[in-house]
């Protein structure tokens, strides 16, 4: 009989006891707390699952407002892994949580992968090399994983798909990605969510202040990088699952 005061009675229902405890045994480890990572770390909390490590550098400004799930007017300034991490706390008290307030480096990428046998990656890092070295590591130590392309400059929902990282089309960071992996003998293996959707021309300028890694500003809205994040979030679910 279920326990209609059970938080995640509705959860159980939809998927059967077996998957659901596989998803609230899980350990996911969620890199990038920005519009796409923010949105994911929650859906993947709401889920249920038992154990979440989140790791960003970066604090709140006034530019996240648009579009990341954590950017307030009361947050602008803080650590978007504290305000995260005391949001995803609210929603599930007994979340084993770890925070990393740190930009990942090839060092850091090691370490952390060696800290937890994590059940699944999710990768929301929106500069390459980081990224690039975390899906490298991943592939190696045959640790799932799922990556987000580029949600910026597009404005088309019902483009947004997700495939291994081979089939991925029309997404200018995938191609900078898929090229920088092939180099390390990686060509497929990795779920890609993405917009196969033609970049808004005019959508991305250079500048010298885009923050680490970084080259250049896109432009962006309110409901593509989160609607990214929910594709990624259950691109995680499902594999955690078997679904």
């Amino acid at each position: 009989m279920m326990n209609d005061q059970d938080w995640q009675s509705r959860t159980k229902l939809l998927l059967g006891q077996d998957a659901a405890d596989r998803l609230f045994q899980a350990h996911v480890l969620v890199v990038g707390l920005g519009g796409v990572g923010g949105i994911a770390a929650e859906m993947i909390a709401r889920a249920g699952v038992r154990e979440m490590t989140i790791v960003d550098g970066d604090t709140f400004d006034i530019t996240n407002r648009n579009r990341q799930i954590g950017a307030l007017v009361s947050t602008s300034g803080r650590s978007k892994v504290a305000v995260m991490a005391e949001r995803l706390r609210d929603i599930n008290p007994d979340l084993v949580l770890h925070e990393a307030e740190v930009y990942l480096e090839q060092e850091r990428i090691t370490a952390l992968l060696d800290a937890a046998p994590y059940t699944c990656v999710l990768d929301a890092i929106d500069s390459i090399t980081p990224k690039v070295q975390l899906l490298q590591q991943c592939v190696e130590r045959s640790l799932p994983v799922v990556s987000c392309m580029g949600s910026g400059a597009r404005l088309d929902p019902e483009q947004i798909r997700c495939a291994d990282i081979s089939k991925t089309t029309h997404c200018p960071l995938a191609k900078v990605v898929r090229s920088m992996l092939r180099k390390a003998g990686i060509e497929k293996g990795i779920r890609a969510v993405f917009s196969p959707e033609d970049p808004v021309p005019g959508s991305v300028v250079e500048s010298a202040d885009a923050g680490p890694y970084k080259r250049s500003i896109t432009g962006t809205i309110s409901y593509m990088p989160n609607l990214f994040g929910c594709h990624c979030a259950a691109a995680v679910i499902r594999l955690i699952t078997g679904r």
